[in-house]
């Protein structure tokens, strides 16, 4: 009969770091910068969330050129964060990516214009240029003017398409007649720039009903398979959720977090937090099949993608976790 043999803890090895080195590791792989759209996991560490399940969670920022499905593809990351419509493209293409929690229940992207523009509705698109974000942050305009049968290759009739900065000034240059804003980020740049709310006209993709699923946690179908990576995943959407649940209780605590970590200036991150926590609603991760059905039709409609997806989402993570 073997026995297990405790080592003592002596000199420099504290019990924090014999804990660190008995937890199980997970690399988590956000979609942009350090920012309070990702405070839920940076509340979750720093709060102890991750510890308590066992958990050794590395957070590792993204930015303009990292793409969150190569990172995991390349076996870079055990999780990450990414929009449904870059996940289900990129499982077509052979990366098995799995929706194992949806954090973010509304979609923050919006189409902003100035009121003194030629734009005042969806019927004065044509002939106009609009700002657009790509690395699969496109999807969603794309179903949206498929929707209205506007091609956007230009002209009279359509829409061109101007490939837009990670910020606002496409608008403030007047390159485009309208751009592509985050409720919780480039909206309030525009604000700080100078724009009243009162001069910008707001088209919503949720209160459109154009909304297609943000900021999901995404695994590898391959290691799901594995029961103990598995309960790994059950472990960390459960302290994420916490932590989720905690930042929007405490917006303030959390931004502050969030700076601690590499986040800039923090009143725009109190102010993304709120807004932020708008897009959460009641921080339980699950993922609702209607939304996805949605997101995955729009896709389909577009030709983004070109079959029915498969196994493209589970629910078994969120129902052993979130009770």
């Amino acid at each position: 009969m073997k026995r297990l043999v405790i080592p003592v803890l002596a000199g420099a090895m504290s019990l924090a770091a014999f804990q660190a080195m008995a937890a199980d590791k997970v690399t988590l792989q956000l979609k942009w910068v350090t920012q309070a759209q990702f405070a839920g996991y940076y509340v979750a560490k720093a709060k102890g969330f991750y510890d308590a399940e066992g958990l050794d969670v590395d957070i590792k920022p993204g930015g303009p050129d990292i793409a969150p499905e190569q990172v995991i593809a390349g076996g870079g990351a055990d999780v990450i964060v990414d929009w449904m419509g870059g996940a289900l493209a990129a499982r077509e293409k052979g990366v098995p990516l799995v929706n194992i929690a949806q954090p973010f229940k509304k979609a923050g992207m919006e189409l902003v214009c100035p009121k003194d523009g030629p734009i005042k509705t969806e019927a004065d698109f044509k002939g106009h240029t609009l700002g657009v974000w790509f690395f699969g942050n496109e999807y969603p305009f794309y179903a949206w003017m498929n929707k209205l049968g506007l091609k956007t290759e230009g002209g009279p009739d359509g829409v061109t398409v101007l490939k837009q900065s990670f910020d606002v000034q496409p608008l403030i240059q007047k390159q485009a007649d309208c751009i592509s804003v985050m409720t919780y980020n480039e909206y309030w740049q525009l604000i700080d720039a100078g724009y009243k709310p009162e001069e910008l006209t707001v088209f919503n993709y949720s209160a459109m009903g154009n909304d297609l699923l943000e900021d999901g946690l995404y695994a590898s179908e391959d290691k799901l398979k594995d029961p103990a990576f598995e309960d790994k995943m059950v472990r960390f959407v459960r302290a994420s959720m916490k932590g989720w649940k905690y930042a929007v209780d405490n917006s303030d605590e959390a931004a502050g977090i969030v700076m601690d970590n590499g986040g800039q200036d923090e009143n725009h991150q109190k102010r993304m937090m709120g807004e932020v926590a708008k897009l959460i609603d009641n921080a339980d991760g699950k993922l609702d099949p209607e939304t996805y059905e949605r997101t995955a039709k729009a896709l389909l409609d577009q030709k983004i993608i070109t079959k029915q997806p498969s196994g493209a989402y589970t629910t078994a993570i969120t129902d052993k976790a979130i009770k």
